[in-house]
């Protein structure tokens, strides 16, 4: 990706979501922050995750009320080269209603296996987030973070050259 396409708004909203892996930070009540790799999918506005109701992202969520994420640019298992991303803020909320938590995990499965999820799973899927506890984090951005890769291009002599490193820059999600 060339480091100008994301200089709009509605780039870096299709770049979220054409893309559905990103990096959550999140902070911990007495420990330093830490940060998970999850698949996400998108309802609406909102970028959505599943996690379980015990484990410290949720717990941070009910806590703060906003989370950090990298979004990373590449194809399915794997990044793009040289690496892309793009930091998202926003607030953040759980959705306990296992309906909703069901539909995203059927979601998930699709971005993780890159198939949709037989509709006869259902009932499983809905079994094991039960089980398991899960709840879906929604994540309503509300600022973006993009600082240009300008990593060379090695078919292209002249870039190491041109290669500046800059500052990125907080940009709005909308206008």
């Amino acid at each position: 990706m060339a480091d100008n396409e994301l200089a709009t708004i509605a780039q870096r909203q299709e770049f979220v979501r054409k893309n559905h892996t990103c990096v959550v930070g999140y902070t911990r009540k007495s420990a330093p922050p830490s940060m998970s790799i999850v698949h996400y999918t998108m309802d609406g506005e909102k970028l959505v995750f599943l996690t379980m109701a015990a484990r410290q992202k949720a717990k941070a969520v009910m806590r703060e009320g906003q989370l950090s994420i990298c979004v990373l640019d590449g194809p399915q298992g794997g990044l793009s080269w040289p690496p892309e991303y793009l930091v998202i803020d926003g607030d953040a909320e759980l959705n306990t209603d296992m309906n909703y938590v069901v539909g995203r995990a059927m979601e998930v499965g699709a971005v993780m296996t890159g198939q949709p999820v037989p509709e006869a799973a259902r009932p499983m899927v809905r079994a094991m987030m039960e089980k398991e506890g899960r709840v879906a984090v929604c994540i309503t951005p509300t600022s973006t973070f993009h600082s240009p890769s300008v990593h060379p291009d090695a078919n292209d002599a002249g870039a190491a050259e041109r290669m500046q490193h800059g500052l990125g820059a907080r940009l709005p999600w909308t206008e």
